[in-house]
């Protein structure tokens, strides 16, 4: 069992592993939504892997940390990872029902954060924003 309440609280290594790599590339296959760390390494296993759970959280943890995916929390606090394909932090609007995602614009979010930090004083500053909704595959008619 993963002891979730101490994820991403011990030192985090930045050298690159096959496992660590072949979990990004899961992560990658997977870019079309947001997936949590058991349904990743569900699908790893599924197709082979070898790849422990515990590596998953790891590996995840990892990516957010140093920006190479993003993190939203499902309501009942689980982390869903996705792969973030550039530097920029991204927003992202999730269907409810379907779990689908589409990053979108969010310029005046980023200026928005930017301006807070400077008129605050703060440093560092980081933040969070969830949309959701139903697409309109969801939402179609049957």
């Amino acid at each position: 069992m993963v002891d979730l309440e101490n994820i991403g609280t011990a030192p985090v290594t930045r050298r690159r592993t096959a496992q660590r790599a072949e979990v990004q590339q899961a992560l990658i296959q997977h870019s079309d939504g947001f997936i949590g760390a058991q349904a990743l390494h569900a699908a790893m296993v599924a197709g082979g892997s070898r790849v422990g759970l515990t590596t998953v959280y790891r590996a995840l943890a990892t990516f957010a940390e140093t920006g190479r995916a993003d993190i939203v929390r499902e309501p009942n606090g689980e982390r869903l990872y996705r792969h973030r394909p550039g530097e920029e932090h991204r927003h992202y609007l999730i269907c409810r029902s379907c779990g689908r995602s589409e990053p979108v614009e969010s310029a005046l979010v980023e200026d928005w954060a930017r301006r807070l930090a400077r008129d605050t004083g703060y440093a560092d500053l980081q933040h969070t924003l969830e949309l959701s909704g139903i697409c309109g595959r969801c939402d179609a008619p049957a």
